[in-house]
């Protein structure tokens, strides 16, 4: 491998190959006890060792990918638990309720998991596994805020809809106070702006087709918005509580993502 490519490219190249060999693993485990308890787990969990195990075969360690690093760690960990503390409360995910149960589409699943992983966490891998480094600057401070202010508002944003769901006064309810306010998904909202401040950061050494990596925010963007994400909920609100008058006022005045903007 090494005489036909260059060492970084091999190493992506590795990473790649031992994140689908653990989604496929693990899917082996879920399909064979019929459960997608960890998948969310799995997914944050490979993001964490990815990282991780990129800046090791880079084996560089400069600042930038230190920092760049630990913020996929701190981010995998927070999220994984989160969604599984969530989903073990709950004593399952509906999205797989006609699919745990159907191994080739139960296998789609943890594929898709497995190139989403790839795709989003490309900047870091790219940035870990590159040898030259450049001096900490205005886009990487630029790049930390935005991750800084995406994981805060995630984090609130989980925080308070746990809180609003344990009240039993809220049951049947919707939530909308908090961040749920002044935006119906602030945690998707954090979501997009932490993998954009990452991007941002990481391309500070990146050059060619590297940039390519741009991917990963647009792609995050692309998921939460037009497929997995959003459209599910919104269907699933309008399902429970579009016959509710205080729900389609929410609806009209308050913007689905970005505050203030209600289109």
């Amino acid at each position: 491998m090494g005489s036909s490519m260059s060492r970084p490219t091999a190493n992506l190249v590795r990473c790649a190959a031992l994140d689908l060999g653990i989604q496929w693993t693990m899917f082996a485990v879920a399909a064979t006890l019929k459960t997608e308890k960890f998948y969310d787990l799995v997914g944050s969990g490979t993001f964490a060792l990815l990282a991780v195990q990129s800046l090791r075969w880079g084996g560089h360690y400069h600042l930038r990918q230190k920092v760049q690093t630990g913020m996929v760690v701190t981010w995998g960990l927070r999220l994984g638990g989160h969604l599984f503390s969530r989903v073990m409360a709950a004593g399952g995910d509906s999205r797989f309720n006609k699919v745990r149960g159907n191994p080739k589409v139960f296998f789609m699943y943890w594929t898709v998991q497995a190139l989403w992983i790839l795709a989003t966490l490309l900047p870091t891998l790219i940035l870990n596994l590159e040898k030259k480094d450049k001096v900490i600057g205005i886009r990487d401070y630029i790049g930390w805020g935005l991750w800084g202010a995406g994981f805060l508002i995630e984090t609130l944003a989980d925080r308070q809809k746990s809180v609003f769901r344990a009240d039993p006064d809220n049951a049947g309810k919707f939530i909308d106070s908090g961040l749920w306010s002044v935006s119906r998904h602030p945690n998707y909202l954090g979501e997009i702006l932490l993998w954009s401040g990452m991007y941002l950061s990481a391309s500070s050494v990146m050059s060619g087709w590297q940039h390519v990596s741009v991917i990963s925010p647009f792609f995050v963007w692309f998921l939460l918005t037009r497929v997995s994400g959003i459209p599910i909920l919104e269907r699933q609100g309008m399902k429970r509580y579009g016959s509710d008058p205080r729900y389609l006022e929410y609806l009209k005045n308050v913007p689905v993502l970005f505050p203030f903007f209600k289109k």
